[in-house]
C-alpha cells in the first residue's frame, strides 16, 4: 500500500468501533463495515480516531482493530491510524506497529497541556522528529482538545515538519482558516498540504468551496460525503449542496456530545452494517424518544432523497 502524501482527497471515512452487546471487539462486523464503506465509494477509512472509542480500547485491541480492517480490505484502500497519546513513546510505538501491518499513514492530535504558539509548534516539529518517515495527519480539533492552532503556525509546522502531509480540519468556525492556508500555499510561501474537513461534514460543500480537498469524518450515511465530494470534483455545485441539504437534518443530530455517536451506530446497525449499535461502557444510551427522533430523521430523508433522485 502506498503512504499518504500531500495529494490525499475525496472521502476518508472515520470507522466506528463495532462492540457486541456486552462489550467486546465484534471482529465479524469490523469485516461488514469495511465492505460497507467500500460499497459506498469512500477513498479510504480512518481508525480508532475519538469517535472510534479508541481511548476504550486496549493496545492489544487497537492492534488487533487496525489488523483485521487491513486484512479486510488487502490493500484496496488506505487506512490512516489515529495514534494520538498522552506523550511520543507510545505514539511512536503505535505508529512503527500499524505501519508494519500495512496503514497508509497515522493521525496525531495535539496534548490538552498546549496552551502557546510556540508550544504547538514544538510538539508537532517532536511528532516529526519522532515519527521519522512516516507520514502523519495534523488532526485540529478544538472543540474536544481545546487546543487552537492559528494558521501562522499550521504554516510554519508544514514549512519546517515535511512529514505533515494532511491537515484534519475541524475548527468550528473555520472557513476562514481554509482560505487563509490556501493563500499562503497559493503563494509558494508553504506547500499545499492536503485537507480533508470533519465535523461531521456539516460544513461540507462550504469547506469545499474555500478550497478542502475532501472529508474525514464520520456520518451513518458515508453516501453523502461521496456525494457532494464527487459532485465538486465534476464541477458540480448546485448538485453538490443539493445531495448535502438532503442528508442534513440526520447529520446535525449525530452532532450532539455522546448521543450523537449512539444515534450513528443506532442506524448502522439499523441498515445491517453492525449488528449491535452498543458504545462500550462508559456510555450514552438511547432513550425511546431519541430512538423516535432518529426514525422520524430516516423516514423524512428517505423521502428528500427520492425527491432528488439520489
Amino acid at each position: 500500500m502506498a503512504v499518504l502524501n500531500e495529494e490525499a482527497k475525496g472521502v476518508y471515512v472515520i470507522a466506528v468501533t463495532p462492540f457486541t452487546d456486552t462489550g467486546a471487539l465484534d471482529l465479524e462486523s469490523i469485516d461488514s463495515m469495511v465492505e460497507f464503506y467500500e460499497g459506498a465509494g469512500v477513498t479510504g477509512i480512518t481508525v480508532l480516531g475519538q469517535l472510534g472509542e479508541a481511548p476504550k480500547l486496549t493496545a492489544a485491541e487497537s492492534a488487533q482493530v487496525v489488523d483485521r480492517v487491513l486484512k479486510r480490505l488487502n490493500g484496496r484502500l488506505p487506512v490512516v491510524v489515529g495514534v494520538s497519546a498522552p506523550g511520543l513513546a507510545p505514539m511512536t510505538e503505535l505508529a512503527n506497529t500499524v505501519m508494519d501491518q500495512g496503514a497508509a499513514g497515522v493521525m496525531v492530535a495535539p496534548p490538552w497541556t498546549t496552551k502557546t504558539d510556540d508550544q504547538a509548534y514544538a510538539f508537532y516539529q517532536s511528532v516529526g522528529e519522532a515519527l521519522g518517515s512516516i507520514p502523519f495527519v495534523l488532526q485540529d480539533y478544538p472543540l474536544t482538545t481545546n487546543v487552537t492552532i492559528v494558521p501562522k503556525v499550521i504554516d510554519r509546522i508544514i514549512r519546517d515538519v515535511p512529514n505533515c502531509v494532511m491537515l484534519k480540519h475541524e475548527d468550528w468556525p473555520g472557513l476562514s482558516k481554509i482560505t487563509a492556508l490556501r493563500a499562503s500555499s497559493d503563494k509558494g510561501e508553504t506547500r499545499r498540504i492536503s485537507i480533508l474537513c470533519g465535523n461531521g461534514g456539516l460544513f461540507l460543500p462550504e469547506e469545499m468551496a474555500r478550497g478542502a480537498d475532501g472529508a474525514m469524518t464520520g456520518f451513518c450515511y458515508p453516501e453523502m460525503m461521496v456525494g457532494v465530494v464527487n459532485a465538486f470534483a465534476q464541477g458540480n455545485v448546485d448538485r453538490a449542496h443539493e445531495i448535502f441539504a438532503a442528508y442534513l437534518p440526520l447529520a446535525r443530530y449525530e452532532q450532539q456530545q455522546g448521543i450523537g455517536l449512539a444515534a450513528r451506530k443506532y442506524v448502522l446497525a439499523k441498515r445491517g452494517v453492525i449488528r449491535s449499535g452498543a458504545l462500550r461502557k462508559p456510555r450514552p444510551t438511547m432513550s425511546a424518544l431519541d430512538v423516535a427522533d432518529v426514525e422520524r430523521l430516516l423516514t423524512a430523508q428517505a423521502k428528500r432523497l427520492a425527491e432528488i433522485g439520489a
